[in-house]
């Protein structure tokens, strides 16, 4: 089996779910379900910092990087989770040099939440689709002319690009991207297996308040 290589960035005051409920969607992915136990997921994955130290995540979920920007092998899949320690990470040149360089080697490249407005400062978005958090599509509009904001979906899909809405639509984000690598039924067994329905209709979920978009 020829494992893809899933890279998860990591930072300060990142959402929990954001990364985790992506992790959890590759790691569970089988491609024989009669064979859970004894076969590996076809995704190898990687959470990467700036630096090796541990990152404190919302809710104060200590976790320890496998890899740094400087150690990181090389990714196939690159996913930039969102959370309040973006507005941060906004104004780290190493982190928005590194997303731009590892985003000139990747397959694929994704975001969850507020993660957008990361893949926005970098340049990575301009001249696509995108999402984010419903709170933020305002202020992603704003901040990125060159970006077309997708109000009223939940993952949005551009090319080799995929962003996603807010916090536990990176569940649904990482089933699309199983389902572009091995799918529709591989992606269908893993939300079976994890028992999450699987996302048939791409609507945004969150209604969004009156004067959104305008």
């Amino acid at each position: 089996m020829e494992r893809k290589r899933v890279g998860i960035v990591l930072f300060d005051a990142v959402e929990v779910l954001d990364f985790c409920g992506p992790y959890e969607v590759f790691s569970a992915v089988r491609l024989d379900e009669a064979k859970r136990r004894e076969e590996p997921s076809p995704f190898e994955l990687l959470l990467v910092a700036e630096k090796g130290d541990t990152v404190t995540a919302s809710g104060g979920m200590r976790v320890t990087p496998d890899a740094t920007f400087a150690t990181c092998p090389r990714l196939d899949i690159l996913v930039v989770p969102g959370g309040w320690g973006t507005r941060r990470e906004l104004g780290n040149p190493a982190m928005l040099q590194w997303l731009r360089e590892r985003n000139a080697h990747v397959e694929t490249l994704t975001s969850v939440c507020t993660g957008a407005m990361l893949l926005g400062k970098a340049c990575l978005l301009d001249g696509l689709h995108a999402t984010t958090h419903w709170r933020s599509l305002d202020w992603m509009r704003d901040s990125f002319p060159a970006v077309t904001v997708e109000y009223g979906r939940h993952v949005v899909e551009d090319g080799r690009v995929v962003t996603s809405a807010g916090i536990s639509a990176g569940i649904d984000m990482a089933l699309k991207v199983v389902a572009r690598y091995h799918g529709e039924e591989v992606a269908r067994a893993t939300a079976r297996h994890m028992e999450y329905p699987y996302p048939d209709s791409n609507a945004r979920r969150v209604p969004l308040p009156p004067l959104a978009g305008c």
